[in-house]
């Protein structure tokens, strides 16, 4: 093993030498910052502290009328990392992240829905109140029903993971029922009073759909007069030049003949 390199904590130590030997008129202005807050002097670097995830419950206890709050630790298997990733921060892990993966999972196209990228504190706890799913402010999405079943799971005695899914996905689906609803019964009144519409979304795939089938019509026209022509040239090939039935072979020299 080689020799340890203190050149970083000596830094205050050779710039004070170069003053003094004249490489430098005056002091750096870190010099004095450097004496107050000095480097750390120990050498050895300690892993980083696994942190385990932390659940909020309430459980209805036994001869007692209220329930009781219940902080569950769930402990992680602490995997052994190679020398090169030892000293990597620590993967930080929420509840949430595991409610959100599985609801996008299941529903992946609420994804594909336009959002407002708006950066925020994320102290929505604060602005909102979960005891419904519809907050006044906030847009109907994925993320309200991750919040949602998270409530649930924190403010409701013995409420399991499944069922707290299965209340907040059953409003979500309500809801957005009632949006496209409202939506038709709007356009529908629009269209009373005067209003005109373009194409729907379903109408202009549609269009674009049949313009790329005719193409491909026209295509697979081509393609098969093309692969006809190969095979009659094909087919019509050998005969040519070996000689079908109906050409006559050539007279043999006299002196060939028996």
């Amino acid at each position: 093993m080689g020799k340890m390199n203190l050149t970083a904590l000596r830094v205050r130590q050779t710039a004070i030498r170069q003053k003094a030997v004249g490489k430098f008129k005056m002091l750096p202005k870190w010099v004095d910052a450097i004496a107050d807050i000095p480097p750390a002097q120990v050498t050895v670097r300690t892993p980083a502290q696994q942190h385990q995830l932390v659940r909020q419950r309430v459980t209805s206890v036994p001869g007692s009328s209220k329930p009781q709050v219940v902080f569950e630790v769930q402990e992680k298997r602490i995997k052994p990392k190679k020398a090169s990733r030892l000293f990597q921060p620590v993967e930080l892990k929420y509840e949430e992240d595991l409610l959100r993966k599985e609801f996008f999972r299941d529903h992946p196209w609420e994804l594909a829905r336009p959002r407002i990228v708006v950066e925020t504190t994320g102290k929505d706890f604060e602005r909102h109140n979960w005891r419904q799913l519809q907050q006044p402010g906030k847009r109907l999405d994925g993320e309200s029903v991750v919040q949602r079943q998270l409530w649930l799971l924190n403010n409701v005695p013995d409420m399991t993971k499944s069922n707290a899914y299965d209340i907040a996905r059953r409003e979500f689906y309500r809801l957005r029922l009632q949006e496209d609803i409202e939506r038709r019964v709007a356009a529908e009144e629009a269209e009373a009073t005067g209003a005109v519409f373009g194409l729907s979304r379903h109408e202009i795939g549609m269009e674009l759909e049949n313009k790329e089938y005719e193409r491909w019509k026209q295509w697979a026209k081509t393609e098969s007069m093309m692969q006809d022509q190969r095979t009659a040239a094909f087919i019509g090939a050998p005969e040519t030049q070996s000689g079908g039935p109906e050409e006559q072979q050539p007279d043999m020299p006299e002196a060939y003949q028996a």
